[in-house]
């Protein structure tokens, strides 16, 4: 399972979610099949974490939504 942070120039906006197939999941947004993220692919992958199972990807994934995606973000990439 991954938890994935996705960004779009076009709507400035980030996305978090998680996925058993990274690559699809990608398609699936960029192609305009997400009613949450249609509006504004093309999206790109900026972080991606693998995790053990979809509990863990559960988790994870609220974690970063309570902290927000960029912030997460600055957190691990050693930003202040």
């Amino acid at each position: 399972m991954f938890v994935y942070i996705l960004y779009s120039e076009k709507s400035s906006r980030y996305y978090v979610g998680q996925t058993a197939d990274i690559d699809e999941r990608l398609k699936r947004h960029n192609s305009g099949r997400v009613n949450s993220t249609k509006s504004g692919y093309p999206w790109k992958i900026v972080l991606q974490i693998e995790v053990d199972n979809r509990s863990e990807a559960m988790n994870l994934e609220k974690k970063i939504k309570k902290r927000g995606a960029k912030r997460y973000i600055d957190d691990h990439r050693g930003v202040a």
